[in-house]
C-alpha cells in the first residue's frame, strides 16, 4: 500500500519549475535508505542509484516540478501581477490562494483577485481572464508595503492546497500530483527493491523543469545514458460527466502509454510490460494521446536511442490547485515497475530490442 505520509510530504512541498529544491529534499529523504548513491545534475534533478550486477541501466523519471507563477510586476496599489510557469487554464485561477516565497525564504499568502460580476453584461461575466493577466492580492495598501515584505520580481508563487483522502479514501486529492506522483513511484520502486539483487543498475530520478520544456529529462538522460527508460507521469482520467470515455480512468490499474505528441512507445518494451501485467494479474489500460508529452520525449533520443515508454496515472483536474488520483493505480504501477527491474537481464533486453530488428 502507498505510504500516505510520504505522498503528503512530497505533494505539499513547494517546487514550481526552476525552484524544485524543497521537493527534491523530500524525495532524497525517502531515497537515502534504499540507494547506494544519490547524485544531482547541474539544474537540480535528483537521481537515486541502486547498483546492479551488470552494466545494464534502467532509468525511471518523474518530473518533480509543478506549475505555478513568478512575480512579474508590483503595482502602485500593491497588487502582484504574475507570469505563469506551465500550462495554466484561466478558469482554474480566480479565488485560489498561493504562497509567494521571498529570496530569504519568507512565505506570504495571496489570493487571486477578480472583478465582481455585478453590473457586467453576459459577455463580460463569461469572459475568462488569461493566466498572464491575473493578479494576486496579498492584503496591503500600496507598493511600499509589498517591497517592505521582501517581495521582488522573479519570486516563485506556489499553489496552496491540502492533501486529502476523499469519501472513498483510495481517492487522493492534492496539488502537484503532476508529477510528484511519478517521482514518488520511482522512489517507491527502489524502496520495494531494497535488499533485492538486480542485474540492472536502477535509477530513480526526480527531473526538473518538465513543465517548461522537458529540460531535466534531457540532462538526466545524458548523465545516465540508460538502456531502458520509463517516464512516469499523469494522464487524463476519461470518466468525467462530459468528454471522451475509455478504460483509462481512476482505478484502472497500470496505464501503458502507446503514444503521445512527443514519443511512440518502444513496441518491444510495451509488449513486455503487457506480459508482466498479465502474469501478475494486474489490470491495465492502453492510452493514446495525440498531443502533449512527457519526459519520454527527451529520454528516447539519448545517444543512439533508448528503449523507452511512458507509464501514466489517470488524474482528474490536472493543472489545478486540486487534482485527484487513485491509490490502486499507484500501487499497481509500483508493483509492475519493480517486477520489470527484477526481471531485466542482458538477454531479456536483447529480446526486447529484437522487436525493432
Amino acid at each position: 500500500m502507498a505510504d500516505l505520509k510520504f505522498l503528503e510530504e512530497i505533494t505539499m512541498a513547494k517546487g514550481i519549475s526552476g525552484f524544485e529544491k524543497e521537493a527534491t529534499r523530500v524525495m532524497k529523504k525517502y531515497l537515502e535508505d534504499c540507494t547506494d548513491e544519490i547524485v544531482y545534475d547541474n539544474i537540480g534533478s535528483i537521481i537515486g542509484i541502486k547498483k546492479g550486477t551488470t552494466d545494464l541501466k534502467v532509468a525511471m523519471t518523474g518530473h518533480i516540478d509543478e506549475i505555478g507563477f513568478v512575480v512579474k510586476e508590483i503595482t502602485d496599489a500593491g497588487y502582484i501581477k504574475v507570469h505563469p510557469i506551465g500550462g495554466w487554464m484561466g478558469q482554474n485561477i480566480p479565488a485560489h490562494t498561493c504562497n509567494i516565497t521571498t529570496r530569504d525564504g519568507k512565505e506570504i499568502v495571496g489570493v487571486f483577485g477578480s472583478i465582481p460580476p455585478h453590473g457586467k453584461g453576459p459577455e463580460a461575466r463569461d469572459k475568462v481572464t488569461a493566466p498572464g493577466d491575473s493578479f494576486l492580492d496579498i492584503g496591503v495598501a500600496n507598493k511600499e508595503e509589498v517591497t517592505a515584505l521582501g517581495i521582488r520580481i522573479g519570486d516563485p508563487i506556489t499553489p496552496r492546497s491540502e492533501f486529502l483522502p476523499l469519501a472513498n479514501p483510495k481517492y487522493l486529492m492534492a496539488k502537484a500530483w503532476d508529477d510528484r506522483v511519478g517521482a514518488a513511484i520511482a522512489t517507491d520502486v527502489l524502496r520495494a527493491l531494497k535488499g533485492v539483487e538486480t542485474s540492472a543498475n536502477i535509477y530513480a530520478c526526480g527531473t526538473v523543469q518538465e513543465e517548461v520544456g522537458l529540460r531535466g529529462a534531457k540532462t538526466v538522460g545524458q548523465m545516465i545514458q540508460p538502456d531502458v527508460a520509463f517516464a512516469i507521469d499523469v494522464c487524463f482520467s476519461k470518466d468525467l460527466p462530459d468528454g471522451e470515455k475509455s478504460d483509462v480512468k481512476l482505478g484502472c490499474g497500470v496505464t501503458l502509454g502507446v503514444l503521445d505528441g512527443s514519443v511512440i512507445a518502444h513496441t518491444g518494451l510495451l509488449k513486455e510490460m503487457e506480459k508482466i501485467c498479465e502474469e501478475l494479474n494486474v489490470s491495465y489500460a492502453l492510452d493514446v494521446l495525440p498531443f502533449g508529452g512527457t519526459d519520454s520525449g527527451e529520454l528516447h533520443k539519448v545517444g543512439a536511442g533508448v528503449v523507452n515508454m511512458t507509464l501514466s496515472i489517470p488524474s482528474r483536474y490536472m493543472h489545478s490547485h486540486r487534482t485527484i488520483i487513485h491509490e490502486d493505480d499507484y500501487d499497481a504501477t509500483v508493483k509492475v515497475l519493480a517486477e520489470f527491474c527484477k526481471r531485466l537481464t542482458p538477454e531479456l533486453l536483447e529480446e526486447i530490442k529484437a522487436d525493432k530488428r
